[in-house]
């Protein structure tokens, strides 16, 4: 067993581990499993938060692009940062609307807010969609990076039915708290591990970050210049400005504000979390130090850049510390991703359609719900396909769509109707899943369109046509009444018991 393989399957014991302990002397009922009783501080909500973003995207996909793209790659570290800042004033009002409201899932506040079960199913069903290939995701950047660290003695398959078993596990034992209290050892390793890796590579093979620019610039010129067609200034700030529009959207990022102590854990983070951005520079270092040293990656292998050239670097130890750190990229975020679908799930599909369901079998069938979820997702990662950003941006055309009916629903009340938010988020989708299918992109829809129309992220486009479609049908039926009788009663049957502890004041 070479020494690569030992790292890796020690830090894989310790995150079981470290997820088995988290639930102790707790009784895993819906909230503690869920969103951790309420009860995280900065840190706790720090960690999580940074564990769903920093993510084997960030780690493969990230250096993955900057070997294959070259500057498009700069959009993944824009888009985080806007969001980081815009989170200082959408996330406290989040919280102080769901907290005393005991909401558990995404699909909750739109329920409470919109008074409609009906738009609660519907956005069940369009987190857990986007959901899905964003498990992909992680499971075939997990297969990647245990299969490329232990130098092709575990296959990709392998990796991943054993790491699909171990995130089935931990979840359903310890819940949210198992993910958090994995995300502080995965951040510790990513941090060190990104940071070393990305100084010393470059400047190993070219002597500095200057050499090895000008080297890519001789041996590419343009490559580190947005194309003036295709993936051009265009196509870059619409990709950023969807991106950053749905960050918050993802089921899991949502859920992650329930579990907060106080509003002013996420203006701390707030503060914090655009620097841990400049994390990802790091990633870009090692995917450009790698396009002239591990050359003719192409396709999804452009993935494999940062691993490949690890491996020509370092001994095989120093290999499976890389590996283990990339391993928990995987793992955290696959956690919270199967916690958010479940819970949704459980609460907003099942206990709607059996009425006098508690929390206890809300709670139970979650639980069964999480290797239901995985296994699908593990199936999806075995068949293989497209490239890791790839897979986040399908993820991100679908939750974007909700942007719009969120952000008209933070005033005291929704300043649109139920009906104008359900027609919007369903206009949107259907334009996501017309354009998906077919293959299209707004070059082909409009050919004769000027090349930066050509040039927009076509969940862009889906996203306009929500938003027309939405203020079509609230201007015909108007916004909705304040009277909040009838909030009250649909949300206590549809959210948590614990509901009924508000005053009609207070909905």
């Amino acid at each position: 067993m070479s020494a690569a393989l030992v790292v890796l399957a020690a830090f894989f014991v310790v995150a079981i581990g470290l997820g088995i302990v988290a639930r102790q002397g707790r009784d895993m009922n819906l909230e503690q499993w869920s969103v951790g009783g309420r009860g995280f501080g900065s840190l706790f909500v720090f960690l999580l938060m940074a564990g769903e973003i920093y993510t084997t995207f960030t780690f493969l996909g990230g250096s993955g692009w900057a070997y294959g793209k070259g500057a498009p790659a700069f959009y993944i570290l824009c888009y985080g940062a806007i969001a980081y800042s815009f989170s200082y004033f959408l996330l406290p009002v989040i919280w102080r609307y769901a907290q005393p409201r005991r909401l558990v899932s995404q699909a909750d506040y739109f329920i409470a807010k919109y008074d409609s079960p009906a738009l609660g199913v519907i956005v069940a069903v369009v987190g857990v969609a986007a959901l899905v290939p964003y498990l992909v995701l992680q499971l075939r950047g997990l297969g990647i990076i245990v299969s490329e660290a232990s130098y092709g003695s575990i296959a990709p398959a392998t990796a991943m039915w054993t790491g699909t078993a171990a995130l089935i596990f931990y979840v359903v034992i310890s819940g949210v708290r198992g993910s958090a209290w994995t995300a502080a050892l995965k951040d510790v390793m990513i941090l060190g591990v990104v940071i070393v890796i990305g100084v010393y590579l470059p400047m190993h093979y070219y002597g500095g970050y200057r050499a090895m620019f000008d080297a890519i610039a001789r041996a590419k010129p343009g490559f580190l210049t947005l194309p003036r067609a295709g993936m051009s200034p265009a196509w870059l700030i619409s990709t950023v400005l969807l991106t950053a529009c749905g960050f918050y959207m993802w089921p899991q990022y949502f859920a992650s504000v329930y579990t907060a102590r106080n509003e002013d854990v996420f203006r701390k983070n707030a503060v914090m979390l655009p620097i841990y951005q400049l994390v990802i520079l790091f990633v870009f270092f090692c995917g450009f130090a790698a396009l002239l040293v591990v050359p003719g990656l192409t396709g999804t292998d452009a993935d494999l850049s940062l691993l490949r050239m690890s491996k020509l670097a370092f001994a095989p130890w120093s290999v499976g510390v890389i590996g283990a750190a990339g391993l928990l990229t995987a793992l955290v975020p696959g956690s919270m991703i199967l916690i958010s679908a479940a819970t949704i799930l459980a609460q907003n599909v099942y206990r709607p359609l059996t009425r006098g369901a508690s929390d206890r079998s809300v709670v139970v069938v979650a639980r069964t719900l999480v290797p239901v979820v995985a296994l699908l997702a593990l199936l999806l990662a075995l068949r293989g396909g497209q490239a890791i950003v790839a897979l986040l941006l399908m993820g991100y055309n679908i939750v974007t769509q909700l942007f719009p009916a969120l952000m008209l629903s933070l005033a005291a009340r929704p300043l649109v109707s139920r009906a104008a938010a359900i027609s919007g988020i369903v206009a949107g989708e259907i334009t996501v899943a017309s354009i998906t299918l077919a293959g299209t992109s707004v070059a082909t829809l409009f050919p004769s369109a000027p090349q930066m129309v050509k040039d927009l992220n076509v969940g862009l486009v889906a996203l306009i046509v929500n938003t027309v479609v939405l203020a079509i049908v609230a201007l015909i039926t108007g916004r909705p009444a304040s009277d909040v009788s009838s909030t009250r009663a649909s949300a206590a049957v549809y959210a948590p018991p614990h509901l009924d502890q508000v005053s009609a004041h207070e909905l």
